[in-house]
């Protein structure tokens, strides 16, 4: 983020102190606080209600061999059943086939199962009934699925096909882009496509129907490959990243800027295009304004693709408040993109940003010529954080990460991450197992109270990889953590977050300075986010190269996570020990400090702090000199050359007054110079950070989406 500096410390005290008199003053009259209360909003979009049909090449070539003893078609059944037995209880399934019908004729397709809450066995019955014999009219089957499919929601076609099509016009590639179309209505009609033992025209027209249909192509020179690639497809379709939100449409322009308040919204962007939106602020509260992106998974994009986003104030100078690029900084597929600018009120309210009144969000999607033209489904958020109680010191800022504690052990627990925010899973200190599919982000959530810290690592073991890939095949893996408001948070350790893979053992991962309040006005430092007390999350991916390289449908991770210090009952100088105050895990009964300041949401696993936490206070051990376990079970990692997470060494230098270590002076409670304090809480050395902010590094080794 590019935040305007700090004041300057010798207004600290008095500007504390009048923003708390503004504070309760507002609180009390009611003026200028529009935007720090949550807004009713109106009946919620929750979700993709995703359905798939699976669109089957039945023509005579299918009766053929596959190379291994069986025929393609044998090989097919297998496959879907393959497909059938992994996607989730109740996914709206179908199946078309064609060619099947007779030997000659280019209007063969039939609906073999309709697209119906699944039914393992129907599906598996169905495609077990087919008998090849026919033409290939591609185009037409095609047709007649996206006609299967229900008329909203996330819709995918996912064709296989083992040969090019024989019926003249139209083309099916041409068909698919009329299907697909821009998007223009939100989340549009996705057609992925496996080419079963295809080369040639075959494959290229394959390759073309997948691009034109926004979707990805999924080679299958064997029927090993073929049950693996349709698994892929198939699940990839089924664990979308599930929004939630009410539908919104931004303005073309910021005089046309659609309105919004605290709360979550849906909408759409095209390339090259920028969305406006505009909110009501007061002059106290922090606001942070996320937009998350889920393009589909895979889909052509370059290094520069991806969201700029722009936080401005109105009026006759429209001066920037914070600004924010997400960008891919990869070029093997889309994945998923968050970016967040926020307005954090200064300490003496001189800024021009400190003014109640409308601002301005700007969100540009940057897209590269030869990149994927659908639009892409957005979720934007905002949130608005109450300042602190009146008479509230707070604790000074804590900016360095510290000494890395020991590695986290034990025996793996065995969860699914979730899609997205929305349904992340809850995790806390331990080891956790999960799988991720090429071009997915699995997403975590995990409780920080006042005073903790994050460090976790996800780790990657030894992976099988294709007999033919070792020699040119790569992809990478990546992670990436976010604070309360979706804040992209920068790494206080030294590990690594992006890495390239090749399916041996290594690790990403990131650790967190402590949560403090005055954090958020630090400047160039990756404490500036780590403010706010509540739920964190982290997102972890694979890249969509994988599918050229693993064996496996899916590749094993570890993810290791640690949640060290004592969580205090406040962000208050001094503030005692939450177990000791006798308050709950949000810190209820100490000083509010902002845990339940956070205005929007359903007050669980939204970021506002206020959502329950399960295990993230044993012991202080986290990922060091790392050590992995087998995703299986059947592989010990030792003496694994990853990314340790260790105290940053020497002094750092800032060059700017940090009025957050101190707030300035007050008499009789806490006295300061630059980087320290009296008392049990000693503050942190001035100083500045080289990094840059994630999806933005550069470097060959690196690779983003996360």
């Amino acid at each position: 983020m590019e935040r305007r500096p700090p004041p300057g410390r010798a207004a600290a005290t008095a500007a504390l102190l009048g923003a708390l008199l503004l504070a309760c003053a507002a609180v009390l009259t009611g003026a200028g606080t529009a935007a720090a209360a949550p807004a009713a909003p109106a009946a919620p979009a929750v979700g993709q209600d995703g359905s798939l049909i699976m669109v089957l090449d039945s023509s005579g070539s299918m009766a053929g061999p596959d190379g291994s003893g069986s025929t393609r078609i044998a090989s097919a059944r297998k496959a879907v059943g393959s497909v059938v037995d992994s996607l989730p209880d109740g996914y709206p399934t179908g199946l078309r086939v064609y060619g099947a019908g007779k030997p000659h004729g280019c209007d063969d397709t039939s609906l073999a199962k309709p697209v119906t809450p699944l039914d393992r066995d129907a599906v598996k019955r169905a495609v077990d009934a087919v008998q090849p014999k026919g033409d290939t009219p591609t185009a037409l089957a095609l047709t007649k699925a996206a006609d299967d499919l229900p008329a909203d929601g996330r819709r995918t076609i996912l064709l296989i096909s083992d040969g090019e099509s024989n019926c003249g016009a139209p083309k099916p590639c041409d068909v698919a882009a009329r299907l697909a179309g821009d998007g223009k209505d939100g989340i549009d009609l996705r057609i992925n496509t496996v080419g079963f033992q295809v080369k040639g025209a075959a494959r290229g027209e394959l390759e073309c129907v997948a691009r034109a249909g926004h979707g990805s192509y999924y080679d299958a020179p064997d029927a090993a490959s073929l049950a693996r690639q349709l698994v892929r497809a198939s699940q990839l379709s089924a664990d979308a990243y599930r929004f939630e939100g009410t539908r919104i449409t931004g303005g073309d322009s910021a005089e046309h800027a659609a309105s919004i308040s605290t709360g979550q919204y849906l909408d759409t962007i095209g390339p090259g295009e920028t969305r406006w939106y505009a909110a009501t602020l007061d002059g106290v509260s922090t606001a942070d304004a996320s937009v998350t992106a889920a393009p589909q998974p895979g889909v052509p994009v370059t290094y520069g693709d991806g969201l700029e986003l722009k936080l401005t104030g109105t009026g006759k100078y429209a001066y920037s408040c914070d600004t924010q690029s997400a960008h891919f900084g990869q070029n093997e597929g889309a994945m998923t993109l968050t970016g967040a600018v926020s307005r954090v009120p200064s300490a003496d309210h001189k800024d021009d940003c400190d003014k109640a009144g409308r601002y301005l969000l700007s969100v540009h999607r940057t897209s590269a010529p030869a990149s994927d033209r659908s639009r892409w489904p957005v979720e934007l958020r905002l949130d608005a954080e109450a300042p602190l109680p009146a008479g509230t010191t707070p604790a000074a800022a804590r900016t360095d990460y510290g000494t890395a504690p020991a590695p986290v052990t034990g025996t793996p627990k065995d969860l699914v991450g979730g899609t997205g925010f929305n349904d992340a899973a809850r995790v806390g200190t331990g080891v956790w197992r999960d799988h991720l599919l090429p071009g997915q982000t699995r997403y975590y959530k995990v409780h920080l109270g006042w005073g903790q810290q994050l460090t976790y690592a996800a780790e990657f073991a030894n992976e099988p990889v294709l007999d033919d890939s070792s020699s040119h095949a790569s992809t990478f893996v990546t992670t990436s953590a976010f604070a309360p408001g979706r804040l992209p948070i920068e790494s206080a350790s030294d590990a690594r977050g992006e890495r390239s893979y090749f399916g041996k053992p290594l690790s990403v991962g990131l650790g967190t300075v402590p949560v403090t309040w005055t954090n958020r006005w630090t400047v160039g430092d990756p404490a500036d986010t780590v403010h706010s007390a509540g739920d964190y999350w982290i997102a972890v991916g694979l890249g969509p190269n994988a599918a050229q390289l693993a064996k496996n449908a899916a590749v094993g991770v570890i993810l290791r996570v640690a949640v060290t210090g004592d969580e205090l009952a406040g962000p208050e100088y001094q503030a005692p020990k939450l177990a000791e105050q006798g308050g709950d895990r949000n810190g209820a009964s100490g000083a509010d400090g902002g845990t339940k300041g956070r205005a929007a949401g359903d007050g669980d696993g939204d970021g506002d702090g206020t959502g329950s936490a399960a295990g993230s206070g044993i012991g202080s051990v986290t990922g060091k000199d790392l050590l992995a376990a087998g995703t299986g079970g059947a592989v010990a990692l030792a003496g694994v050359g990853v990314a340790a997470l260790i105290r940053r060494a020497g002094a750092r230098q800032r060059f700017r007054a940090q009025a957050d270590t101190l707030v300035g002076t007050q008499t009789g409670t806490q006295t300061s110079t630059p980087g320290t304090q009296t008392g049990p809480e000693t503050g942190t050395q001035p100083g500045t950070q080289t990094g840059t902010q994630p999806g933005t590094q550069s470097g060959d080794d690196y690779r983003g989406g996360a």
